[in-house]
C-alpha cells in the first residue's frame, strides 16, 4: 500500500509521520519543500525512512504534485498555510490553501484506473465566528467565514473544490482547534493570541490524537476494513466533551503553568470580542467512532507540556507584572494585534473584530472586575443551542428521504432558488440561483449536508454577509448573533490586501 502526504512537516503532519510507524504500508511518499526540516522529522523517526520516497517540490509545482499522486492508493492532504502565516503572507495562503488543493484534485481527477482516494484536511474556521447564541455546530451548519481571514476562505474554496470534484472516494476532515507541542513557543511572537475572543467556544484535539486519526484511517484503508459510509462526507475532528473551553479557559490552562491567569497578562482590551472560530461539535463523536483515536484531554496535554519544558515553571517565581512585560506587552506592538490596528487607524478590522473604533474605546477603560468572562463558567450540556440553527429542511433526514422539496426549501431559505430537478442522488450536481441572482452548480450533499452555499467569497475577497444575512434565513440564524441587524459593512481585500469595511445602504 502506498500513501502520498502533503503538510508533513507542519503541527499535524509530524504527529501523522510519527504515528505511521504503527501503519501497514509499504511507501509513504511525502511532498516536501523544505530539507532541513525533512531531514529533522526523518531523525526522530528512523524507522521510517527505509519507507519514505521524498518528493521535492510545493503545492503549486505541478510537475511535482502529478509525482506524488502516480501509483498511490490514498493521497493525505493536510498541507496548508495558517495564521499568522497567512495574515502576513495572504498570497502564500491563496497558492497552497486554494490553487495548490485545485491542482491537486486535477491530478488526481486526470487518473482514470486505479484513482487514489483522498482525504483532505479541512478547518474549523470554515464555520466563522460562534461566539454567542450558538455554541455548538455539525457539519451542515452555514459556513460564514471570518472577514478578512484570507485563510477560512482560501480552506472554504479548497474544500468546495474536493466536495464537487470528480474523485471516486474523497473525505473532508474539519480540523479543530489543535493542541501542538509548539503552542506556547508559537503564540508569544505574534498578535495573533489577541484574536481569540474571550467567550469563542472551542474544542480542543491534540496534534497526537489527530496523527493516530490518520494513522488508523490509513490501516483500515490499507487491510479493507474501512467503513463504505466514510467516503463523499465531511466530519468534524474533535477533542470530545473534555476538551471543551471557551477562549478564556483556554488561556488559562496555558498560563497555569506558569502560575498565572488571563487576568495576571492581558486586559479586557487586548483580545477582540467577535469575529474569530470555534465550536462545540453536535456530532464530534462520528469519526471517533470509526476510528477511535480521541485519547489525550487538555488537562493531560498541559500535564505533558509542562513536564517537557520545566523552564515555564520558573513562572510561577517571577513577578506577575515582569512577565506581562517582556512576554505579553510587546506583543500589542505587533501588526497582527488589535491594539496596533486601533493606533494605526485600521478602520476595517476594527469594525470586524469589536464592531468598531467606539466599541473597541468602551474596552480600553473596563476592568476585569465589570468585563463579563467565561472563565471558571460550566461548560454547558450538549445541546442544539436555545435557538436551533436554521436550515431550511429537516437536517436529521436520511440522504433516501431527501425530496427535491428539501433542496428547494434550502435555496429558498438563502433567498435563492433551485433550477434543476432532484431525483433523489445526493451527489448529482444541480444548477442554483442566489438572491443575486448568480448561478453557480453543486450537489445537494454539499449544499444540505456540508453547509455550503455560494456567495462572492467563493471566488472573490469580499465578505457581503451583512447584506445576505438581511433575506438569507440561514446565514442570518447564525450571523446575527454577533452581529447587529442594522450593519451594513461590505469587507474586503483589493489587489494589494489592504483590508477594506465600506458602509452601505441598508436593504
Amino acid at each position: 500500500m502506498k500513501v502520498a502526504i502533503t503538510g508533513i512537516t507542519g503541527n499535524m503532519g509530524q504527529a501523522t509521520f510519527k504515528a505511521l510507524l504503527n501503519a501497514n504500508v509499504d511507501e509513504i511518499r511525502l511532498l516536501v519543500r523544505s530539507e532541513k526540516r525533512l531531514k529533522k522529522l526523518l531523525k526522530a523517526n528512523k524507522a521510517l525512512e527505509s519507507k519514505v520516497t521524498v518528493v521535492q517540490g510545493g503545492m503549486t509545482d505541478r510537475t511535482a504534485i502529478k509525482r506524488l499522486v502516480q501509483n498511490a492508493d490514498l493521497v493525505i492532504h493536510m498541507a496548508a498555510v495558517i495564521p499568522p502565516r497567512s495574515d502576513q503572507n495572504p498570497q502564500a495562503a491563496v497558492d497552497c490553501n486554494q490553487t495548490g488543493t485545485d491542482i491537486l484534485v486535477s491530478e488526481i481527477e486526470s487518473i482514470t484506473e486505479n484513482q487514489p482516494a483522498l482525504v483532505h484536511v479541512s478547518t474549523v474556521a470554515v464555520y466563522g465566528n460562534r461566539t454567542g447564541g450558538h455554541p455548538f455546530g455539525r457539519v451542515g451548519d452555514p459556513l460564514l467565514v471570518s472577514p478578512l481571514d484570507v485563510y477560512s476562505a482560501t480552506k472554504l474554496r479548497g474544500e468546495f473544490r474536493v466536495l464537487e470534484s470528480d474523485i471516486q472516494k474523497w473525505a473532508v476532515l474539519r480540523q479543530s482547534a489543535m493542541l501542538h507541542p509548539q503552542m506556547i513557543t508559537d503564540n508569544v511572537h505574534d498578535g495573533l493570541l489577541f484574536h481569540t475572543a474571550f467567550d469563542a467556544p472551542l474544542e480542543w484535539v491534540t496534534a497526537h490524537d489527530s496523527g493516530v486519526l490518520i494513522c488508523n484511517i490509513v490501516n483500515k484503508f490499507a487491510d479493507g476494513s474501512m467503513p463504505d459510509k466514510f467516503w463523499k462526507r465531511c466530519y468534524n475532528i474533535a477533542g470530545g466533551k473534555a476538551n471543551r473551553r471557551y477562549g478564556m479557559q483556554s488561556f488559562d490552562d496555558g498560563f497555569a503553568i506558569m502560575g498565572g491567569c488571563v487576568k495576571d497578562f492581558f486586559k479586557p482590551v487586548y483580545n477582540a470580542t467577535r469575529n474569530f472560530h470555534g465550536v462545540w461539535y453536535l456530532d464530534g463523536d462520528e469519526l471517533n467512532e470509526m476510528f477511535d483515536y480521541q485519547s489525550q484531554t487538555a488537562e493531560e496535554y498541559w500535564q505533558e507540556v509542562s513536564r517537557a519544558h520545566p523552564v515555564f515553571k520558573m513562572g510561577k517565581f517571577v513577578p506577575k507584572s515582569m512577565i506581562h512585560f517582556f512576554l505579553f506587552r510587546r506583543l500589542l506592538k505587533d501588526k497582527n494585534a488589535p491594539s496596533y490596528w486601533a493606533k494605526h487607524g485600521d478602520d476595517a478590522r476594527m469594525i470586524a473584530y469589536f464592531g468598531g473604533a467606539d466599541e473597541y474605546g468602551k474596552l480600553t477603560s473596563a476592568t476585569w472586575a465589570d468585563f463579563p468572562t467565561k472563565d471558571g463558567t460550566e461548560i454547558p450540556n450538549l445541546s442544539d443551542n436555545d435557538t436551533p440553527v436554521y436550515y431550511g429542511y429537516d437536517i436529521t433526514k436520511p440522504d433516501e428521504q431527501i425530496t427535491q422539496a428539501d433542496v428547494a426549501a434550502v435555496a429558498e431559505a438563502h433567498g435563492g432558488k433551485l433550477l434543476s430537478e432532484f431525483d433523489g442522488d445526493m451527489y448529482k450536481k444541480l444548477d442554483f440561483e442566489t438572491q443575486d441572482g448568480e448561478r453557480f452548480s453543486a450537489r445537494a450533499y454539499t449544499v444540505l449536508r456540508a453547509g455550503h452555499w455560494y456567495n462572492p467569497i467563493y471566488d472573490r475577497f469580499v465578505w457581503d454577509f451583512d447584506r445576505l444575512s438581511k433575506r438569507d434565513k440561514v446565514f442570518a440564524s447564525v450571523w446575527y448573533d454577533t452581529h447587529d441587524k442594522d450593519e451594513n459593512y461590505v469587507y474586503s481585500f483589493d489587489g494589494e490586501y489592504t483590508a477594506h469595511a465600506n458602509k452601505t445602504e441598508s436593504v
